[in-house]
Parts: C-alpha cells; sequence; structure tokens
C-alpha cells in the first residue's frame, strides 16, 4: 500500500528513523490517515503488527510530528525457471498530507533501496495505489491481475477426470494447513508468487464483519483426490432476492489447485451454488483456466488491471537469477538515474538451464531504463511492446525479437495477494 505525490527539497537524512515497536500505533495510524482514516478491523490491524518488519520499516519526522512511514517485507519471489529469490517487499508507505511536495517519499525511497541493496536483496517489489509516482523511482509494472463477474448465462465443459474429483466444506481455519501445503505446491510453478513465510497464512482467512459488504461470513471447501487435498476455494455468499426470485452472488476470495480436474471441479461449484447467479472473481492470473471452460467467455465481463510493480536493485544479480526459455546473447545499455550503481551497459547470455550478467564494454544491442526492465524481468510484459511505445531502442538488427522471445514465459506471471 502506497501514496503521495512528487517530491522537492529532501528531508534530511537525520529525519530518518528505523521504526521502533513502542511507536507502532503512532506509525500506523499516520498511515490509516493517508488511506483516508478508516481504521482497519481489531484483527487484521493486530496481524499488520506482528507482520511489520521494524527493523525495516522507516519514520520520516518533521521535528516532533511523524510525517511519514515506509516499510520493506522480506520475501522470496518465484522469478521464470521457478527460482525463489530474496525480494524486499516494499509497503505501508504514504506521507502526511501536510507534507506533501516536500521531498518525503524521495528521502525515503532513496534511503530504502540503499538498504535494500546493503542486505543483498537483487528485487524491490510493490504494489502502487498511485502508479504513477513510481515509475520515477525504477519501478515498472510486471504483472496484471484479471476481474470479472459471470452470470447464469455461462454454462462450464469441464475436462475428463473432474469427476473423481471430491468437494467437501470446511472450516477456514480448521483447514489452514492443508490449504497452506496445497499452495507451497504452486509457489514454483508461476513467477510473481510469494513463499508465504509464518504468520502471512493468516492473511487469506482474515474474516472481520467489515470486510464481507454483507455477504456470509468467508467459507471454504476442498478438493480432494486420492486422499489428499489437491485443492481449496475460500468464498463468501451474498444472499439477494428479487420479485423475480434468487439473485444471490458468490464473491470469491482464494483458489488454488495442484492440477486441472481439481480447479475444474472448484470452478464448477462455484458457478453453481444454490441461490445465486453471479460469480464475482478478483485478482486473478490473466491467463487463468476457468476462461477456456466458461461457454461464452464475452459474458463474464472480464477486466484487467496493473498489479505487481519490479524493480531491479541490482541489474546482474536479478538478470542472472532468472532462465530464459529461448538463448540469448544480448548487450543492455541501463540507464537508471535513481540507482546509479546500475547504470552501463551488461552483457546478458542465457537460456533455460541458466544465466549470466556481467558489464561489458561491448556495443549495445537495446537501449532501456531500469524501469523497463522491471516490467519485462517476469515474463508478463513484452520487450517489443516497450519498443512500440519508444521505451526500448533497438540498436543491433534483429536484437529485439532475440531478447523479446528470450524474456517471455509460457505462464502469466500473478501476484497471489497484497501486502
Amino acid at each position: 500500500m502506497t501514496t503521495e505525490a512528487a517530491g522537492r527539497a529532501l528531508l534530511p537524512a537525520a529525519a530518518l528513523t528505523v521504526l521502533r515497536q513502542d511507536g507502532w500505533d503512532e506509525w500506523y495510524d499516520n498511515l490509516v490517515r493517508a488511506f483516508g482514516g478508516v481504521d482497519d478491523a481489531g484483527e487484521e490491524r493486530e496481524l499488520w503488527r506482528a507482520l511489520t518488519p521494524y527493523e525495516r520499516s522507516l519514520a520520516a519526522r518533521d521535528g516532533d510530528l511523524l510525517v511519514g512511514t515506509a516499510g520493506a517485507f522480506d520475501f522470496r519471489l518465484t522469478v521464470p525457471g521457478g527460482a525463489s529469490v530474496p525480494a524486499a517487499g516494499v509497503t505501508m508507505v504514504s506521507v502526511a498530507a501536510t507534507h506533501r511536495r516536500r521531498g518525503v517519499l524521495t528521502s525515503m525511497m532513496r534511503r530504502q533501496l540503499d538498504d535494500i541493496r546493503a542486505w543483498g536483496e537483487p528485487l524491490a517489489v510493490l504494489t502502487a495505489s498511485e502508479p504513477a509516482i513510481y515509475g520515477r523511482f525504477g519501478y515498472g509494472a510486471a504483472t496484471s491481475a484479471l476481474h470479472a463477474e459471470d452470470t447464469s448465462r455461462v454454462r462450464l465443459s469441464v475436462p475428463p477426470g473432474t469427476d473423481d474429483v471430491g468437494l467437501r466444506y470446511a472450516d477456514p481455519l480448521g483447514s489452514l494447513d492443508a490449504c497452506e501445503a496445497v499452495y507451497a505446491r504452486t509457489v514454483p510453478l508461476r513467477p510473481g508468487m510469494l513463499a508465504r513465510q509464518p504468520g502471512w497464512e493468516r492473511l487469506g482467512v482474515l474474516d472481520p464483519e467489515s470486510a464481507r459488504g454483507g455477504a456470509s461470513p468467508l467459507q471454504c471447501v476442498l478438493a480432494e483426490r486420492d486422499g489428499e487435498v489437491s485443492g481449496y476455494a475460500r468464498f463468501r455468499v451474498g444472499p439477494r432476492w428479487t420479485d423475480s426470485g434468487h439473485n444471490g452472488q458468490v464473491v470469491l476470495q482464494d483458489l488454488v489447485a495442484v492440477d486441472p480436474c481439481s480447479g475444474a471441479a472448484l470452478w464448477r461449484f462455484l458457478f453453481g451454488i444454490d441461490l445465486t447467479t453471479s460469480l464475482k472473481v478478483r485478482s486473478r492470473p490473466v491467463d487463468e483456466s476457468w476462461q477456456h471452460l466458461v461457454s461464452d467467455v464475452r459474458r463474464c465481463d472480464l477486466r484487467v488491471r496493473d498489479s505487481l510493480y519490479v524493480r531491479l536493485v541490482d541489474v546482474g544479480a536479478a538478470l542472472e537469477a532468472r532462465t530464459y526459455p529461448a538463448p540469448v546473447d544480448v548487450v543492455l545499455d541501463v540507464e537508471d538515474a535513481f540507482c546509479p550503481w546500475n547504470t552501463g551497459r551488461w552483457r546478458l547470455t542465457g537460456d533455460a538451464k541458466g544465466a549470466s550478467c556481467e558489464r561489458t564494454t561491448d556495443a549495445a544491442d537495446l537501449a532501456l531504463s531500469v524501469r523497463e526492465l522491471g516490467a519485462v524481468y517476469l515474463g508478463g510484459v513484452s520487450l517489443g511492446s516497450l519498443a512500440a511505445a519508444g521505451r526500448v531502442r533497438e540498436l543491433r538488427p534483429g536484437a529485439l525479437e532475440e531478447a523479446s522471445v528470450a524474456f517471455g514465459g509460457w505462464t502469466a506471471p500473478w501476484l497471489p495477494h497484497g501486502f
């Protein structure tokens, strides 16, 4: 979560301090106010307190006034090829409305990226409440999320073997371990997934009444094959009635499955819950399989929006951490005004088995900024599309096509939950 606007004169470095545990309430209250002033439910607030990385969080002060907040979770992010790479999850960024355009945000971003580099983490990631802000700090929109709302006019055609999958209701809290085991099996399979560390599993079962929007408490259904849990769906049901009859809505929160039949069984269940006529889906992978199961995808009112933003803190280490589905040997001329240690020419060589990225004096093949590298890093954005927008320049004929293919992926990257 992030908010603020462009800065001018920087806040002195001495005004930035590491968050202390006894200062958390004041720090979080300032964050809440910056996002409109509506506080979280008690259980949600306490979860964020428990998850806050105090030693990786900053407080900006103007004298005795707390005027800015920023944090950086210690994540591991799946990258193309399946590796789990250290990444700083930038979060809880805010600047008091009284101190906008005074360089508070720029000062925090400067300190934060310097810290992330010192920690040896090659990537920083965030979700932006105001996307226009973070490009100037080198973050590129790397993943998208699919939103949809289906109606009773759509039917599902499921793959053979779906009827062999058993479904049963389960208590969301009581089934948490089984669901987390399923989630863990899927993490290496899709770029953008986060390996959940202890405590983060609780995020998926938070169920404050204020978050229900008039719908039911959180429900959970497990899919089982051969005696093992192979998928789960967490959802709410909002009963609605009109003069012509029922018009309820299913609101999906999470759905994870380890195989196509388990996934299809869960989708079929959600589409067919009694007394409902629509299924509301938010923040799902843009290539998710259910789009190929429905009889009329146009009826599903598909919408796509930006999701995870990626910033390469160490260009060489980040590009070496992932693999490339097609062989690549390209010299990148990288511009990075905010983190000048990345600026210069880098030779990237690699394939599906591994990669090397080192500084070079050879002539450049492509010229781009670190923001574009962040956008294409997980394989969800094409170098070719950025070149068509004038954001990437081809300096050697054929280099753009070669690199575009190499940076692509067989599955769309996806951020499974916010932070």
